[in-house]
């Protein structure tokens, strides 16, 4: 497994004489899964298709299992070639770093554009957020060129009354709503999350400066005075490798998170419960507060980090803890993409929902539910009965199948692609 996700989900093995491909060899293609039999054939047919069936996937499981084998393996058609044609060889080596060289370049400075058009993007989201909270009001140029844009994609859509104005309250809830009409964020935010995200006022992306080591970019979350924490602020840095990954590029390294001050017993991302145990010999009773994690949008901000080589190569985590690791660090990126990418610069196309109409569904994706075993910490005291001082929060579902994508789906940005 590798610790760093791409922002291109590519495979780049191709079929070469030095690498044997993975997909399947014509002799594996060529075998048939055994049929279903016809109720009306007799019992000896039966027993003759379904022998022939057996033999047949016993023989495809033969050979997927010397193919896996193959697998990255050289064929020794490379190792055979005289010294002469090794040095070339070699060469186109030497060229290719040179061309790999200048990809890094071009995607600097594709950053480097992105930066510019933010900065120029900049009072324009200064204008969103005035208009969001009430602290201005649209102008009635901004409203006709609003209604125009809602007239071109529903010709039947009924202009508003010129006589009402806009009302001083901006709009109530706007990025709680865009976030939930995210598919991937709509899973994460449960309803207790929901009551600290209504004081979400404004959410902005930074790149981070030329001179840093690693380019990268930042999350801002603005708040108003809640309930919940202390934070005004909430942010979230991710950061990428310094040179552009096989597929040409960024390769997501890691994310640093905010550490959220709770207010007392208002952590979101803690569930607390108080049980009741009794002592084995005494046969007391005591009161024991417990906190145990929870689902929470406000994980968000607290990233999963990638392990390091050490950590792999001793056998610390075992492949089922890689595998668990590696798709929430897919799932965390994604995330983040999706905010600097689509949810940003189109949350009004979220708030009214009409950003599903551009997303891609899978209908025929399968999902399963995925339980996590809590262990019981066991001392001298048996627990008798336990009562939670808050209720499980209640996850909200992703929109039905249909047109939109899944958090984990893989990004592929368009190449400098404005922000």
């Amino acid at each position: 497994m590798s610790s760093h996700i791409p922002i291109n989900q590519v495979d780049p093995t191709a079929p070469t004489p030095q690498n044997t491909p993975l997909t399947h060899a014509p002799i594996a293609a060529g075998l048939s899964r055994p049929t279903v039999p016809d109720i009306t054939e007799d019992n000896e047919q039966e027993e003759e298709e379904t022998s022939t069936g057996g033999i047949q996937q016993a023989m495809l499981g033969l050979v997927h299992g010397k193919l896996s084998g193959l697998v990255g393996k050289s064929s020794g058609y490379v190792e055979s070639l005289p010294v002469e044609v090794k040095k070339n060889i070699e060469a186109l080596k030497g060229v290719q770093a040179k061309q790999v060289q200048l990809q890094n370049q071009y995607k600097r400075e594709c950053l480097e554009l992105e930066k510019k058009y933010l900065e120029l993007q900049k009072p324009l989201y200064d204008r969103r957020q005035a208009i969001i909270t009430g602290a201005a009001q649209p102008t009635p140029e901004e409203i006709e060129a609003g209604e125009q844009l809602s007239i071109k994609d529903d010709p039947d859509y009924q202009p508003l009354p010129k006589d009402v104005a806009p009302a001083t309250s901006g709009i109530p809830e706007f990025w709680l709503t865009a976030l939930r009409t995210h598919v991937g964020f709509s899973d994460i935010i449960t309803d207790r999350d929901a009551e600290a995200l209504k004081s979400l006022t404004d959410i902005r992306i930074e790149y981070l400066p030329t001179k840093d080591t690693k380019p990268g970019f930042k999350l801002r979350f603005f708040f108003r005075p809640n309930d919940y924490f202390e934070n005004e602020v909430l942010e979230k840095t991710y950061l990428y490798q310094e040179e552009v990954g096989y597929t040409g590029d960024f390769m997501y390294d890691r994310a640093i998170g905010t550490e959220i001050k709770w207010k007392e017993d208002k952590d979101l991302t803690k569930e607390f419960e108080v049980k009741k145990q009794r002592n084995k010999n005494t046969n007391r009773t005591r009161l024991v507060r417990k906190a145990r994690p929870t689902a929470s949008f406000f994980n968000f901000f607290n990233p999963p980090q990638p392990p390091s080589d050490e950590a792999i190569e001793s056998g610390e985590l075992d492949e089922d803890e890689l595998e668990d690791l590696e798709e929430k660090l897919e799932m965390d990126y994604q995330l983040g993409e999706d905010l600097k990418e689509k949810i940003i610069p189109r949350a009004i196309d979220y708030f009214t929902g009409k950003a599903l109409e551009y997303e891609d569904f899978d209908a025929n994706e399968d999902f399963e539910d995925i339980e996590d075993d809590d262990d019981e910490e066991e001392d001298e005291f048996d627990e008798d009965e336990s009562d939670s001082d808050a209720d499980t929060p209640a996850r909200r579902r992703a929109p039905p199948k249909g047109r939109g994508a899944g958090a984990t789906a893989s990004s592929n940005p368009e190449e400098c692609k404005q922000q």
